[in-house]
């Protein structure tokens, strides 16, 4: 699920519960020494992969036809995450996701460990890159859904909220940090050198979790594997929320955000500055998804479905800004909005999903969620420029943006999603 309120929304949430007495943060990280292993391990992992792709892009880009190579790499890793999400949804029901996560994060040490060999020793050719980008996105696939059935083994229910806030945290000051780390970086040592060192952050996350001392038993097997799916399939249809929460978040990803990645650099090379201004952008949406993590904190919404879907409404205000070709301060200031709600609907859905939807299953509807909300999203990415082409720029952004705000309120009309 996804992303941010409006001005008047947010802040009404946030105030929506914190009990008198309740635990606070740092009592979960000094209480909780299994939780406080994973975060770390986890936290150092997601920096090196924040770091990887501003260093896999100089070091492809700098060789002939390296802007078509790159697009092959991406796409060598995005379709096996596609194709292999179920099976990671089951594999991590099955066998417990601990051992799934162990297994996904050797895989992604072990592929990106190539990819930084390969470029350290010379020009690779290409073929062996696509082989390391489909192996990177394998373990993705597996290590995405166990992770959400992992959280509540490590947390007791009543600190289930933070230790989701917390992650949230960790992905957004990473999302922040690790591209100028990499870019810093990759021009003093070299992209090879960043690979590494992304290689040695996911041994270090492999590290946190084989020293877990939480019991991850697994769940005793369907007669095959595709009477677990249509298990999973039957758990995930059987709520609403979670269903119409899956195709809103496809919408947006479709009709709305991917549009906004590839039209929002051309928007600013007209009328922002260029780069600069783009990269300010991007850069007040992490800040604003930072401030958004550090506010849920301290919150444990009584209805997370519900507030993870009024954030959603945010989404909407920097596509529209820019289609109204505003200034740089104003599309700064939503992209703040937007990122502090994109925390606010991460870490809710999350919370949701895992109080919501029973263990057994938790790893497969988290896999079918997942799929349902980004299997679109390279469509959006593909179609964007000739859909703009023909209709023109400012046309795609708005509609993008009515369509956000039409679908968000469809979805809040629901019983289902304002009562969870």
């Amino acid at each position: 699920m996804s992303e941010d309120p409006a001005k008047g929304t947010l802040l009404p949430m946030t105030t929506a519960l914190r009990a008198p007495g309740a635990p606070s943060t740092l009592a979960l990280l000094r209480q909780e020494p299994d939780f406080r292993r994973f975060l770390t391990g986890y936290a150092t992992s997601l920096l090196g992969s924040a770091m990887a792709p501003v260093a896999l892009a100089f070091a492809l880009l700098r060789e002939p036809g390296g802007a078509d190579a790159l697009g092959w790499v991406l796409t060598a890793r995005i379709l096996p995450m596609v194709l292999v999400l179920l099976l990671g949804g089951a594999a991590a029901d099955r066998l417990g996701g601990r051992r799934v996560m162990l297994a996904a994060d050797a895989v992604r040490c072990l592929a990106q460990a190539g990819f930084a060999a390969a470029l350290l020793t010379g020009r690779p050719p290409l073929w062996p890159l696509l082989v390391l980008a489909a192996a990177g996105g394998v373990g993705e696939a597996v290590f995405n859904p166990a992770l959400t059935a992992l959280i509540p083994r490590l947390t007791p229910p009543a600190q289930l909220a933070r230790a989701n806030a917390l992650l949230t945290l960790a992905r957004s000051t990473a999302s922040v940090a690790g591209p100028a780390a990499a870019g810093v970086l990759t021009a003093w040592a070299g992209p090879g050198t960043v690979l590494a060192l992304d290689a040695a952050s996911y041994a270090a996350s492999l590290f946190a979790l084989a020293r877990l001392t939480v019991s991850t038993a697994p769940h005793p097997a369907g007669p095959s594997l595709l009477s677990e799916l249509r298990e999973g399939w039957g758990e995930f249809r059987s709520h609403g929320w979670l269903w119409a929460g899956c195709l809103h978040a496809c919408f947006l990803n479709l009709v709305l955000w991917a549009p906004f990645l590839v039209l929002g650099p051309v928007c600013a090379a007209h009328q922002l500055g260029g780069a600069r201004g783009w990269g300010l952008v991007m850069g007040c949406f992490g800040a604003g998804s930072v401030l958004g993590s550090l506010g849920l904190l301290r919150r444990d919404p009584r209805r997370p479905v519900l507030w993870s879907t009024v954030a959603m409404f945010g989404f909407a205000l920097p596509p529209a800004v820019l289609a109204a070709r505003t200034g740089l301060p104003w599309v700064c200031a939503a992209a703040v909005l937007a990122g502090l709600g994109s925390a606010v609907g991460q870490s809710l859905g999350g919370l949701a999903l895992q109080r919501l939807v029973p263990e057994r299953v938790r790893a497969r509807v988290a896999a079918y969620e997942s799929l349902g909300s980004f299997a679109l999203g390279p469509v959006g990415l593909a179609l964007a420029g000739p859909v703009a082409a023909l209709l023109g720029t400012g046309t795609v952004l708005a509609a993008g943006a009515v369509g956000q705000l039409a679908v968000t309120a469809a979805v809040l009309s629901l019983r289902s999603v304002r009562t969870n």
